[in-house]
C-alpha cells in the first residue's frame, strides 16, 4: 500500500495514509502500561500487549485526537491518565506521527543524498536515486525536468508505483501549478489537489501487491 507522498525538500508534503498498526483499548485504573514523555510525545515504555508495542504513541483518548503530550482540551496526557476519576478510559495507540518539521528534515536529508548519488554515479548525467529498498518498504523517487522531486514510500511488493508517481506529477501540474493562488515551494492548500491525490492513491492501492505473500 502506498504510504506517503512528498514533493522535494522545500516543497509541500501530504501525509495521506492512516497508520495500519494501531490498537485501541479500554483501560481501568491503574493503567497497566508504563508511559513516558519523549520528544513531546507520550510513548509506551513497558508493558506491550494486544497489538500495543513499546515505542507506540498515545494517539487518541476517548475518541479525541491527542496533540503531542496534550489532550484535545489542552490537558497533559500523563496527568490526565494519572487521575483515577478519568477511568475507565479508551486509548488508541500507534506509530508516532511525524511532525511537519520532521518531514521537512527527512525530505532535506533525502534531497542531499539524491545530490550525492548523482555526483558519485559512474554514469554521466545520472538521474539520481530512483529507488531505495529495505526489508519493510521501498522509497520511490521521480524527479521532473524542472527539478521537483516526488517521493512515495510503499510496500516492497506494491505494483504500479511508476505510474502513480507520474499521475501525482500530473495532479500537481493541474491543481497546484495552474492555481493562481499557489506559490512555488509553499504548502499546497487546494481541496481539488487533495481529492485527486487521494483518489490516485486509492487506485494504486487497488492494484495490490505482487509476489509471495500478496
Amino acid at each position: 500500500m502506498p504510504e506517503r507522498v512528498a514533493p522535494n525538500a522545500q516543497a509541500p508534503q501530504l501525509d495521506s495514509y492512516a497508520p495500519r498498526a494501531e490498537a485501541e483499548k479500554t483501560f481501568s485504573y491503574p493503567l497497566d502500561l508504563l508511559l513516558k514523555l519523549h520528544d513531546e510525545r507520550v510513548l509506551v515504555a513497558f508493558g506491550q500487549r494486544d497489538g500495543i508495542r513499546v515505542g507506540h504513541a498515545v494517539l487518541a483518548i476517548n475518541g479525541m485526537d491527542v496533540n503531542g503530550k496534550y489532550t484535545a482540551d489542552g490537558k497533559e496526557v500523563l496527568e490526565y491518565l494519572g487521575n483515577p476519576a478519568n477511568y475507565p478510559v479508551s486509548i488508541r495507540f500507534g506509530r508516532p506521527r511525524l511532525t511537519s518539521n520532521e518531514k521537512l528534515m527527512l525530505a532535506s536529508m533525502f534531497h542531499s543524498l539524491f545530490a550525492i548519488g548523482s555526483q558519485l554515479s559512474p554514469e554521466q548525467g545520472s538521474s539520481g536515486i530512483e529507488m531505495l529498498e529495505t526489508d519493510t518498504f521501498k522509497l520511490h523517487c521521480y524527479q521532473t525536468l524542472t527539478g521537483i522531486k516526488f517521493v512515495v514510500l510503499a510496500d516492497p511488493r506494491q505494483a504500479g508505483i511508476d505510474s502513480l508517481l507520474r499521475k501525482i506529477y500530473e495532479i500537481y501540474s493541474d491543481f497546484a501549478l495552474k492555481n493562481p493562488f499557489y506559490s512555488l515551494e509553499m504548502p499546497i492548500r487546494c481541496e481539488l489537489f487533495d481529492q485527486n491525490l487521494k483518489l490516485a492513491l486509492e487506485v494504486a492501492e487497488k492494484a495490490g501487491t505482487f509476489g509471495p505473500g500478496s
